[in-house]
Order: structure tokens, then C-alpha cells, then sequence
């Protein structure tokens, strides 16, 4: 199986080193195409205005100075011979829940692959404050490749990736896996930060308020990861409405 990897959080970042070790569990034959630096937040933005440069780091290892999605693109339409068999995006640091999914460039690399017809899983181990510069990477090496088997053996559908958050705690105080749907985070939450610099003009920082509590509905992403257990949600790419379709076209047809 040909595996290529991709993450959000750069070429150097300690992640891609834990989802590596996942990819060789199941294959030998693994790529790795990741970003030069840190596309935090990028969601699925896509390179047309700059020139994509490729650093070839090793044997199969690139650094593209580009967004997720770029990577992807240029792993499956330019470095590897053949497509890949799956992709994997991350690990991420910091957990992709709720409305993350919509802001990450983790997800949004798996859902690249996607696109491009490979069935594709977005991984990220969740942090809380104690643990932000040291994310437990045992726990998303030790369960992925079983979640990750599991899910292939079953077959996945056409334009869906798999988002599995890993909960912050040790690998053998995961209390199981929560199949979730995606939550939803308190806006709330959001704040502008504004500071000035050296010269006395303003600039500004988006951010989160510290302490704030996040509301985890039950059966959602975030109340799996309260719990210690895996969340594991399937994100469809078709981000249409149904139920409001009919009732526009009731209105509008």
C-alpha cells in the first residue's frame, strides 16, 4: 500500500514525525509532502497568485513552500509515479473539532485527497494547557493504525474523509472510541487582541479567551474528547442543505 502524508503544521513539526510512524505500521512505501512552514489556519486555500517551490529533504520526503492542499496536489500529480492508496494528514497539534474543521489545514489536506478520488483520514492529538509544549503523540501513534485498519476494511464512501481527534491523555487511558458528529464551539470564545508595537501603531491578534468553557453536546466530537475517548467523525464534502433546498425550491421554483 502507498501511503502519502501530508500536515498543516510544517515540514519540521514533531507531528508529521508521530504520523510517519503510524503510515510504516501499515506500509513500507510512504511519501511525505508537507509544507515548508507552519499553514496553521489556512483551511483549503490553494497556491494561484505564487510559484509552488519544491525541496526535496530526503528519500521521499518534501517540503513544498505551499498551503496543505498544495501538497497534496503536487504528491499526486507531480512527485509520485503512481496515486496513492490513502492519505493521511497530520498529526495535527491541537485537536480539529467542532468548527476547527472548517479553518484546518489538516482537514483540509485529507480533504484534497478526497477530491482527487483517495480515501484520506485527517489525524489530531488534542492539548490543554499543561501539556501545549509536550502533546501526548503516543496515544494518536499507538491507536491510529488499528482505527485507521478498521475503517479501510469496511470501505469508505466516495467524498468522505475520516477526522479522529485523539484525547489528551496517556494511550492506555483511552476509554474507547466515540463515533461522533461534529460539535459546536461557544463563539463566545473568539476575541480580538489589540497591542501596539515599538513605534506606538496598533496591531491585532485573533485569539481565545482563556478559562472559557467549550459546550459539548452529547454525541459530538467535543464530548468524546471530555470523555478520553477517541472521536472519530466522517465529514462529507457535499456541504448542501437538503431539507433547506426543498423548502427554497417550494419558495423560489
Amino acid at each position: 500500500m502507498r501511503i502519502l502524508i501530508t500536515n498543516d503544521d510544517g515540514i519540521h513539526a514533531p507531528g508529521l514525525i508521530a504520523c510517519e510512524k503510524i503510515a510504516r505500521t501499515m506500509s513500507d512505501d510512504v511519501w511525505i509532502v508537507a509544507p515548508e512552514t507552519d499553514q496553521s489556519g489556512v483551511s483549503h486555500s490553494l497556491s494561484l497568485n505564487d510559484p509552488l517551490r519544491l525541496r526535496e529533504i530526503d528519500d521521499r520526503r518534501f517540503a513544498v513552500k505551499g498551503t496543505p492542499t498544495d501538497c497534496v496536489i503536487m504528491g499526486m500529480r507531480h512527485i509520485l509515479k503512481d496515486v496513492p492508496d490513502l492519505v493521511i494528514s497530520g498529526v495535527n497539534r491541537g485537536r480539529n473539532a467542532a468548527e476547527d474543521v472548517l479553518y484546518s489545514g489538516t482537514v483540509a489536506g485529507a480533504m484534497e485527497a478526497v477530491l482527487l478520488g483517495v480515501p484520506a483520514f485527517a489525524l489530531s492529538q488534542a492539548y490543554t494547557f499543561t501539556t501545549k509544549h509536550a502533546p501526548r503523540w503516543e496515544t494518536a501513534i499507538a491507536h491510529a493504525p488499528g482505527i485507521i485498519d478498521k475503517v479501510l476494511k469496511e470501505g469508505m464512501p466516495k467524498n468522505v474523509l475520516v477526522n479522529v481527534n485523539f484525547p489528551d491523555c496517556e494511550p492506555d487511558e483511552v476509554e474507547g472510541i466515540g463515533v461522533s458528529m461534529q460539535g459546536k464551539r461557544n463563539q463566545d470564545l473568539l476575541r480580538i487582541e489589540a497591542r501596539h508595537d515599538g513605534r506606538g501603531n496598533p496591531y491585532f491578534w485573533i485569539a481565545f479567551a482563556r478559562g472559557a468553557q467549550m459546550d459539548a453536546s452529547p454525541g459530538s466530537d467535543l464530548a468524546a474528547l471530555d470523555g478520553k475517548r477517541i472521536a472519530v467523525t466522517p465529514l462529507r464534502l457535499d456541504l448542501t442543505d437538503e431539507p433547506f433546498m426543498t423548502r427554497l425550491a417550494e419558495v423560489l421554483g
